[in-house]
């Protein structure tokens, strides 16, 4: 295992950034309207995951989070270590700009501090500059807020990062800059003399990875492309983080757009060296610039980095819930309410079938537990149990997105329950039916996706007599900006008193090339 692959985390672990304390490395990610947010990932060696928490309880204020924003909430963190503690600074576009921090990376976090409210403010980093004991703070801008994009603004801040020092001001304005546009996500560093930012531009599906680089923070600042696609099957390759390993190693972790399966993360080598040319508005010249990947380009395969070798790890998929506990790789839509999943005994997740006007919209619903798409054809599997007597309730696997499909068990008025299988378009206010309901008589269940090629779904059941096919071919479908989501959910219409609820066991999700036999592998290679 002296190389691996790109890329290092092949889901939507949006817009990452990532430090090095000690031996060990730490990355999150953007979670928008979800919660618990702002996941928490551990590393040795650059490559191998796992998910050890997140730094956000629930979503503020509260209010705004009750209903799901897909596309609100946590924009574009970054994580940064200083004066013994952990700090995450974020954008919410619709609030302003916020921070966390804590003494170890699994906590106690504090409570979100709001650092400058306004609209647009969004993709916010500090800086504390160990050499004078300054600290400064540099954000971008959401146009869909504020009517402004492509700049991206100053402001030096107060060294206990709970109070900025000045109005700020317009450090680097990509309008001047021939062409660049959407100029975004900046992370700042403080690098051999110069103040660096390492910013994207050109938009998340076709854009390049920049460096700007001045000797005064304020400016001004030249610049210059360090990453793009070039030849490379890798499209927009850029916005993340910059990291130095014990032994000197400089590698820069970055997203790809893959359309349903949202933004993947690619890990590319970085070195320094000096020539060529650069755009300079007054900006002394000279010195080193960061390459990264191969000259520029981005890696599908490379040396691993000069760590110690690790075992392979990944963040967790597979659940049985011991207890009624999920595992942390489960976030609801929104922030979820009391009692809508309850402990007990035995193993199994039971969920409460939460009354809701927007029972046949789950896009609208809060208690939908979900996790992430991956970016490989794999099956998703699990076992239901439909234990509510209320007429109409109903609980189901799904996959959610700007249009979603669900396969699930439905009570209906004459006491028995039935398999049943509905989707709804993006443009769409309402499912419909993708399957003819079947009966169901034991009332239960087992449920399976398989997620193909281009994240094409095909859903499928046993209801006891075997499994069985169901319905079309789904093609998931993102949000604007977030991947499609596998989801668990259980749901009844409005009324009185408590609806009952279902029972999820044995969630699993495998490589679907896995489960093939040597002929369907065959077949599906041709």
């Amino acid at each position: 295992m002296t190389t691996y692959e790109n890329p290092v985390l092949n889901a939507d672990w949006s817009d990452p950034d990532v430090v090095r304390v000690g031996d060990d490395f730490y990355l999150t990610a953007s979670s928008f309207g979800r919660a618990p947010g702002l996941p928490l990932l551990h590393s040795r060696d650059l490559v191998n995951w796992t998910l050890v928490g997140h730094a956000l309880e629930r979503l503020e204020p509260e209010e705004e989070f009750a209903a799901p924003r897909h596309d609100g909430g946590v924009w574009a963190p970054s994580i940064r270590h200083h004066d013994d503690r952990f700090w995450i600074f974020w954008g919410d576009p619709d609030q302003g700009i916020f921070q966390v921090n804590a003494p170890e990376i699994r906590g106690p976090w504090t409570r979100p501090h709001l650092l400058k409210a306004g609209k647009g403010l969004i993709d916010p980093c500090p800086l504390w500059d160990d050499e004078t004991g300054d600290a400064y703070l540099v954000h971008a801008w959401a146009k869909s807020r504020s009517g402004v994009k492509n700049r991206l603004t100053g402001h030096r801040m107060h060294p206990d990062g709970t109070s900025l020092l000045d109005e700020g001001k317009v450090i680097v304005d990509g309008d001047r800059i021939p062409g660049w546009f959407t100029l975004e996500g900046p992370k700042l560093y403080r690098h051999d003399g110069w103040f660096w930012i390492l910013a994207p531009a050109g938009g998340v599906a076709t854009g390049w990875q920049g460096a700007f680089r001045s000797r005064g923070f304020f400016g001004p600042y030249e610049e210059r492309i360090v990453l793009e696609q070039k030849d490379t099957d890798v499209n927009g390759p850029h916005q993340g983080g910059w990291v130095r390993t014990p032994a000197g190693e400089d590698w820069f972790l970055h997203f790809q757009q893959r359309g349903a399966y949202g933004r993947v993360v690619h890990l590319q080598p970085m070195r320094w060296a000096d020539g060529g040319t650069s755009h300079s508005s007054g900006a002394e010249s000279g010195g080193g610039w960061p390459v990264l990947g191969d000259e520029g380009a981005p890696v599908a395969v490379h040396r691993r980095p000069a760590l110690p070798a690790q075992p392979p790890a990944a963040p967790a998929t597979d659940d049985d819930f011991p207890a009624g506990r999920y595992g942390r790789q489960w976030q609801w839509t929104a922030n979820p309410g009391a009692g809508w999943a309850t402990q007990h005994s035995g193993d199994g997740l039971r969920l409460t079938c939460v009354r809701s006007a927007d029972a046949a919209d789950l896009r609208k619903l809060a208690n939908v537990l979900t996790q992430r798409l991956p970016g490989t054809p794999s099956v998703v599997e699990v076992d239901l149990r439909l234990d509510s007597t209320e007429p109409g309730a109903r609980a189901g696997l799904a996959v959610l997105g700007d249009a979603f499909c669900w396969i699930g068990l439905e009570r209906v008025a004459d006491g028995t329950v039935r398999l049943v299988h509905r989707f709804a378009e993006a443009a769409a206010d309402r499912e419909r039916d993708a399957g003819a309901p079947r009966p169901a008589p034991e009332g239960r269940a087992r449920l399976r996706i398989e997620a193909g090629a281009g994240a094409r779904c095909r859903f499928s059941y046993d209801t006891g007599d075997g499994p069985r096919p169901s319905g079309p071919v789904f093609a998931a479908t993102p949000w604007r900006w977030v991947g499609a989501l596998l989801g668990l959910f259980a749901v009844a219409p409005e009324g009185p008193g408590h609806a009952g609820a279902a029972t999820f066991t044995r969630f699993r999700i495998t490589p679907l090339q896995s489960l093939r036999s040597p002929s369907e592998k065959k077949r599906a290679d041709v």
